[in-house]
């Protein structure tokens, strides 16, 4: 089981002066310990589940470059990049750059997008749900399309690529992989099944649900003559090491295994002392390794 780090808030001790350093020292920290991964939110606002929404949030790509260069080997993406925010040549651009900059590391994380408060805080466009899945589609496509080196002229329902080039190209090979965040079993996980290279489903859903889910994606990958197990199949929670018992966790992620899941991703709580970190390098990777 590979493990993944989620950066969801930088609301830390010494305040704006302080982030850059605090998180230099996260990134640095999970990277030497093993972390398979590392994540942010691509959110503009604070999220209501984790705090108020003043509270200090990064743009999240921009974020990413500096974690680039604080890190070695973890990979790199946002957990994930509603499709609304930015235009998918751009996206693609921004991805790019990042997978170059990193040395091959980067992974397009995206969905279909939910936070309509922060959309009409900054005056971004927020379609309708319907109109978001189509897009999501789309950029799927605009984005396997780029990637392949193809510069033909792109003409969408909702978007229209005159002159597509993408250089320099990613260092990844075929591409970036990308990773479709939700548990929708009508569309998002069908899109899973056709366009990405990982799915991922938040692990508060009942076991049942989960088992189901990922029956369903095995389903759709049948149809599309893919492979299911060529989808890495993650989890995103929330763990607390300091509180919780190393070997709580390690059930947690015996569970999830069983369950079919590949990769366990997770916010952890107060991240920005590293001591969890430690822990979790101590007591919890070593076995995880082997789950």
């Amino acid at each position: 089981m590979k493990i993944g780090l989620q950066i969801n808030r930088f609301r830390w001790p010494g305040g704006p002066p302080q982030i850059a350093e605090t998180l230099s020292a996260i990134a640095h920290t999970a990277d030497d310990a093993g972390f398979a991964s590392i994540w942010l939110m691509d959110h503009f606002f604070q999220i209501g589940s984790l705090g108020k929404v003043e509270e200090q949030m990064m743009e999240a790509y921009t974020t990413l470059g500096y974690l680039a260069a604080c890190t070695r080997r973890a990979r790199l993406g946002t957990l994930v990049t509603g499709v609304h925010y930015r235009h998918p040549g751009l996206l693609i651009k921004q991805v790019t750059t990042l997978d170059v900059l990193s040395g091959g590391r980067a992974w397009l994380g995206i969905g279909a997008g939910w936070n309509e408060r922060e959309s009409k805080g900054l005056g971004v466009p927020f379609p309708s749900l319907k109109d978001r899945f189509e897009r999501l589609e789309e950029t799927l496509q605009i984005a396997h399309r780029m990637w392949r080196g193809d510069t033909q002229p792109i003409y969408g329902k909702h978007f229209r690529l005159a002159e597509p080039i993408n250089s320099p190209k990613a260092i990844t090979e075929p591409h970036p992989p990308i990773l479709i965040g939700g548990a929708g079993e009508r569309k998002t996980l069908k899109l899973v099944a056709r366009y990405a290279d990982a799915c991922n489903i938040f692990t508060r859903y009942p076991r049942a649900d989960l088992q189901r889910k990922l029956e369903k994606l095995r389903e759709y990958c049948d149809e599309a003559g893919r492979s299911f197990e060529a989808i890495d199949r993650t989890s995103l929670g929330q763990w607390n090491p300091v509180r919780t018992s190393a070997q709580a966790i390690i059930d947690e992620l015996g569970g999830l295994r069983e369950i079919g899941f590949t990769t366990a991703i997770a916010s952890v709580r107060g991240v920005e002392s590293l001591k969890p970190l430690e822990i979790l390098a101590r007591d919890v990777l070593p076995f995880a390794e082997r789950i």
